[in-house]
């Protein structure tokens, strides 16, 4: 008997700890680490956590860029205030995961496709982007940028419309999220980035010799790699060279 009692002390311990869902959620109070980049209205922090899944935080906010992987994966981050989901494949769309680390107020944006794929508490705190459409939310204006394969042999993966990138504006900073795509002239032709994060590996999405020259056209003043399982960023870096005022920035995202 005695066994038994203490044995069950620690177990609702862990169970608190643990929370509803079993596994570890976000974290109200914590802080994001990462690098800092100035805006007008604080810093803004970047936070890389697996492949196509990061996070920031800006002027109290935190946003969660297609957030995967089961709620451990999040644990000791602050609870997003808002997120953004580009795409419906599994590394950019679990809406377990989505579920757990949503808060009751988080906003979420996303394309029709990924809205489509929610539970219906979920899609009630969504506001659908297609390409091309602008929403102000929480001091953000986001635009939907175009992400789609131009390679005949990739065109399988991402057709044109259904995915979103996103350009996001926050105290005069602008920050380019990629989504899965290949150099598309409506990347190419983006104008004033401060801060792009932009996608490189194959099959499914471009090599560093497109991503480098796609850079080297809309000249980010930072560039960061993601999504780039088995690219060489080394030779990605050489590609874009010291002449084109482009900072290259290579962090752990695996």
């Amino acid at each position: 008997m005695h066994h038994s009692a203490s044995a069950k002390i620690p177990a609702l311990i862990l169970g608190l700890a643990l929370g509803c869902a079993g596994q570890p959620s976000p974290a109200a109070g914590a802080e994001l680490n990462g690098d800092a980049i100035p805006t007008s209205q604080g810093d803004l922090i970047i936070h890389p956590i697996n492949h196509a899944t990061f996070a920031m935080a800006w002027n109290t906010n935190t946003i969660y860029v297609d957030p995967v992987g089961g709620a451990q994966r999040f644990a000791g981050l602050p609870r997003p205030n808002l997120i953004l989901v580009t795409d419906i494949h599994g590394d950019h769309l679990n809406p377990e995961t989505l579920a757990a680390v949503a808060g009751p107020t988080t906003r979420i944006v996303a394309p029709a496709a990924v809205a489509e794929k929610l539970p219906d508490p979920l899609r009630a705190q969504t506001t659908v982007l297609a390409n091309g459409q602008t929403r102000s939310l929480l001091d953000i204006t986001i635009q939907a940028i175009p992400m789609y394969n131009l390679t005949a042999d990739r065109l399988r993966f991402h057709t044109k419309g259904r995915g979103n990138g996103y350009v996001l504006t926050l105290g005069g900073a602008r920050v380019y999220i990629s989504g899965d795509t290949e150099d598309i002239p409506e990347m190419r032709t983006l104008k004033n980035i401060d801060v792009a994060f932009l996608c490189m590996n194959l099959p499914y999405t471009m090599d560093v010799q497109q991503a480098a020259a796609a850079v080297r056209a809309f000249r980010p003043k930072i560039v960061y790699p993601y999504h780039y399982r088995g690219s060489d960023l080394q030779k990605f870096k050489r590609l874009v060279g010291d002449d084109a005022g482009v900072q290259v920035r290579l962090r752990d995202w695996y």
